[in-house]
């Protein structure tokens, strides 16, 4: 399952950074590899949580020591979800493997317990993040393209308002970074930091990361050729700082889609389904999730990156940098906020709101609507697999 995370999910939040060309597909791979391992770790284990046991309740389902009702269950999530993200990766459709874990394990709950086992206030919320995902998302892209066109590109001197503005764009990108690691990665250290200094620190790191950036652009300055064409230039070094950005920020909350199974499995074999897993434990399952999912985007994930990154419209490196922002925010804030959003959606939300702040010539509708037919069947499919291979294991066993 990380591994179809890795061919799927991650490689259609690169996709944007190789259709403007700012990475080769090469150089997307091991960079995304790397910053998805890092998120899954610090930042994924809120979203796994939710995962593995806010969906249905799994105190009243089956008994016995160990509960074998909630073992297969688990693994039949895990096959069904696997099953279908294969398949769609093979016709490189860029699905939601978050709509396909969450579709899983509500068919396990139904075939298990009967609608009386959901708890229908928790699908209520991830229901409710799929829509607001994607327009969170294309909002922010709308906005900040809206203020870019204004600040850079309609500007007498758009060269040289880039110049001035890049240094703080890093400084935004790593400032939210850091308040995504002190608000969790770190929290477990208890160092008693409060809302307002985490802030603080966000924008201290920002402020000094500005700094060397700065003067790394300085040296842009004396670049000959177009003015839009120096622009883009510059973009094309913020947006790889994005495209890690959105790697971090898919690990943070994908890695769940293949580990939340898992950990309640070994939750029920080893601590009798306790519900908490000792730390060293789940960072063990988290890591084993990070390489599942670079395994997958080094070995299976040109395909999807090529659909996103190609097909959908035509990226720039301003427009690209501008979509990643949006769509790796989006993302960081609801994993800290513990919600399984689909990282694919949001991308695409923002790719479209970039194309309405006027920055995208021409929108492909085909493979749009070919995307948004596969997120409308991913659900179901997914939870009738799960109800199939669920049956059929618990009549063999």
């Amino acid at each position: 399952m990380a591994f179809n995370i890795g061919a799927n999910d991650l490689a259609n939040a690169m996709g944007t950074s190789v259709g403007s060309k700012a990475l080769t597909p090469q150089r997307a791979v091991i960079l995304a590899a790397i910053l998805n391992f890092l998120g899954a770790v610090l930042v994924g284990s809120r979203v796994t949580e939710t995962v593995r046991k806010g969906i249905i309740d799994l105190d009243s389902i089956g008994s016995g020591d160990p509960n074998w009702t909630i073992l297969i269950g688990m693994l039949a999530a895990l096959l069904s979800a696997a099953l279908w993200v294969t398949f769609a990766t093979y016709f490189k459709m860029p699905v939601s493997t978050t709509h396909s874990i969450v579709g899983a394990m509500a068919g396990f709950g139904i075939a298990a317990g009967g609608v009386a086992v959901m708890n229908w206030d928790v699908m209520g919320k991830i229901a409710a993040s799929w829509i607001v995902s994607p327009l969170v998302g294309a909002f922010l892209a709308f906005l900040v393209f809206t203020l870019m066109k204004r600040k850079i590109l309609n500007h007498d001197h758009p060269y040289d308002q880039a110049v001035r503005y890049a240094p703080w764009l890093v400084g935004i990108v790593f400032g939210i970074l850091a308040i995504a690691m002190f608000e969790e990665a770190f929290e477990s250290l208890e160092l008693g930091f409060s809302g307002y200094m985490i802030l603080l620190i966000g924008a201290l790191v920002g402020a000094v990361t500005a700094i060397p950036a700065f003067f790394l652009f300085q040296r842009y300055r004396s670049l000959e050729g177009d003015e839009y064409d120096k622009v883009e230039r510059i973009f094309v070094f913020l947006q790889i700082i994005t495209a890690g950005y959105v790697a971090f920020a898919a690990g943070s909350n994908d890695v769940a889609n293949a580990i939340a199974p898992v950990a309640g499995i070994v939750d029920e074999l080893a601590y009798g389904g306790q519900g908490e897993l000792p730390m060293n434990v789940a960072i063990g399952l988290l890591v084993l999730g990070g390489v599942g999912i670079a395994a997958g985007i080094f070995i299976w994930g040109k395909g999807v990156m090529e659909t996103i990154g190609k097909r959908i419209t035509q990226i720039t490196p301003t427009r690209g940098f501008t979509a990643e922002f949006a769509a790796a925010t989006t993302v960081l804030g609801c994993s800290m906020l513990g919600l399984p959003i689909s990282t694919t959606h949001t991308l695409v939300g923002a790719v479209i709101g970039v194309g309405l702040a006027g920055g995208v010539a021409a929108v492909d509708s085909r493979v749009i609507k070919r995307i948004f037919v596969s997120w409308g069947v991913t659900v179901p499919v997914a939870a009738f697999t799960c109800m199939l291979i669920f049956l059929a294991l618990s009549y063999i066993t």
